[in-house]
Parts: structure tokens; C-alpha cells; sequence
């Protein structure tokens, strides 16, 4: 089933000693993410685009990826721009940016701030059925069998003349493109563990953030960023978007999002130090380290 090549959609772009490391969502590309990575490239940072694992390619390669897959790619993105960049900005959007905030927590060293762009915990914004949101409790090891969950308009874009080609992409099967026509339920499944392991340990979070949502998200409603205002440990900054849908990157107000990311990593990047909370002990990072597991394996059971 995984025999079809997968295309590569990736892009980097080489810039400057910042480099802004952008991870798509579930189901997603990086098409998705380029505008806002040509907006960083302009400003003079270096950008790279990933694509992750089992993503732009069938279906049944989709359902074969895993959380494990999926965070080993972001590693791997992550050790790109480390060879030549001396500070790094993670943004991702949707899925993407619970991505960048788990990578946050595993290797808070190396991120010196965070782009979550419509971060989403679960699907529950305003067009999602109610059982996907029942949906949320599924974990991988829990499915007999695979199934698909069909995207439903207005598919993440308020803007008409978008959402048209995007859908009339994602019907014709090009997904290297414009992403899955369907979730598998597999994925959603991996996604649901990545999102609960990620949420329990918000608070290790001290990397300043910039968080982007729309008020009127179909897809993960505001809620999931007033959370993270709430019990992120760091500096946070919102930004509550009057005209979009879930996919800000690509809908009408994708130039207010790449305007204040690009202020956001500038500051970044013109900081004297890294703009951080005070330094935990190096005892107190490995027990950190320790308490936050990253894998998608089923939790041990009594008497194995």
C-alpha cells in the first residue's frame, strides 16, 4: 500500500542567522505554509517548510504514518536549520502547532520562540460534527479497523475564490497540493495523543509565543488559545483574527498573519539574549525532560 512515491513539497529557503522552521497540519503541506515562509524569507530570515511523514501522498500512506514518524521529521527539520542558524523560531499551523510546541518542551535549548497558528487540541470548531469531537478520546491503539473522515465545507477558508480551488484540488485528488480530501481516523488517533501529551505539560513552555486565531474557526474553536494564554510559562501574545477561517495562512487575512509573525521574529532575532524566563537547573531540565514522554505507544498494562 505504501509503494506510490510521495511528493516532496518542502522548501527551503536561505536567509539569515534566524531560521523559521514551519510545520503544516494534519492532512496538510507546506503549499499551505508559503506564503507566510516567503514573507519571513523577505524579512531576511532563513525558512525551511517541512513535510511530514506519510503527508502529500495516498491515503493508506497517511494511515501508515505515525505521531513517532511525524516527530521525528520535525526533529530532522529542526536539526537543518541548526547547522547553520544560531537562533530558531517553530511555527506551525493547526496540528502543526501543537508539533512546535511539543518540540518546545523536548528540546527547549534549541526553540527561542513559537508561531501557533490556529493551534488546535481537537476538532471543535463550529462546522465539526459531533462526533468528531467524540472522536477526541480515540487513541491508536484503541481501532479495530481504519476508517475516513470526509473534510466538510467550508473546509478551513472563508474567503470564496480560495476555499473553490482548494476544494476543487482536494476533490481531484492532488493532494501533494492542497492536502487530504479525508482524514483517516488512524491519524486523528495519533493526533489525540500528541495533543494530550503536549497539553499536559503547557507550563514547561517558557519560550516566547505569538499565538494567531480566528474568532470564528470551523475547525478548532478560540478556546484552545485561550488555554494556552493561560498556562503557557512564558511571554504569550495573541492575536484574535475578525475575517478568517481555520487555514490563516492561506484566507483573506494571511497578510495581518505574516505582518505580525514577521514582527514577532524580528524581535526575536534583534534580542541582545534569548528572551527567556530564568534558566531551570540542569537537574531540573532532565527531570523535565523525563516527565514529558513523546511517543505514541499504548500505556503499559498492570501485571506486562
Amino acid at each position: 500500500p505504501m509503494t506510490a512515491a510521495i511528493v516532496d513539497r518542502s522548501q527551503f529557503l536561505a536567509g539569515g542567522a534566524l531560521g523559521v522552521l514551519l510545520i503544516h497540519g494534519l492532512g496538510g503541506t507546506p503549499v499551505e505554509m508559503r506564503f507566510l515562509a516567503r514573507a519571513l524569507a523577505d524579512a531576511g530570515h532563513t525558512v525551511y517548510c517541512l513535510q511530514l511523514a506519510g503527508h502529500c501522498g495516498s491515503a493508506s500512506q497517511l494511515t501508515h504514518s505515525t505521531l513517532d514518524d511525524w516527530l521525528l521529521s520535525v526533529d530532522a527539520g529542526l536539526e537543518r536549520l541548526l547547522q547553520r542558524c544560531d537562533r530558531i523560531v517553530v511555527g506551525g499551523l493547526s496540528m502543526g502547532a501543537i508539533l512546535a510546541l511539543n518540540l518546545a518542551q523536548r528540546r527547549d535549548d534549541d526553540v527561542d520562540g513559537l508561531l501557533l497558528l490556529a493551534p488546535a487540541f481537537r476538532l471543535d470548531g463550529w462546522a465539526m460534527p459531533w462526533s468528531t469531537r467524540l472522536l477526541a478520546f480515540v487513541r491508536p491503539w484503541m481501532l479495530l479497523r481504519d476508517f475516513d473522515l470526509k473534510e466538510r465545507p467550508p473546509y478551513g477558508l472563508k474567503d470564496d475564490r480560495i476555499r473553490a480551488f482548494v476544494s476543487g484540488a482536494m476533490h481531484s485528488g492532488a493532494s501533494s497540493e492542497a492536502g487530504s480530501f479525508a482524514t483517516p481516523v488512524r491519524a486523528l488517533a495519533h493526533f489525540n495523543q500528541l495533543a494530550a501529551v503536549t497539553r499536559a505539560h503547557l507550563g514547561a513552555v517558557t519560550q516566547p509565543a505569538l499565538i494567531v486565531h480566528p474568532r470564528d474557526d470551523d475547525m478548532a474553536d478560540l478556546g484552545a488559545s485561550l488555554m494556552l494564554q493561560r498556562e503557557l510559562g512564558g511571554l504569550v501574545e495573541s492575536v484574535i483574527l475578525d475575517d478568517s477561517y481555520h487555514l490563516v495562512t492561506l484566507d483573506r487575512q494571511r497578510h495581518v498573519v505574516a505582518d505580525r509573525a514577521c514582527a514577532f521574529v524580528s524581535r526575536i532575532a534583534s534580542a541582545k539574549e534569548r528572551t527567556r524566563r530564568p534558566a531551570i537547573s540542569t537537574a531540573g531540565r532532565q527531570r523535565k525532560r523525563e516527565f514529558i514522554p513523546c511517543l505514541a505507544a499504548p500505556p503499559a498494562m498492570a501485571g506486562a
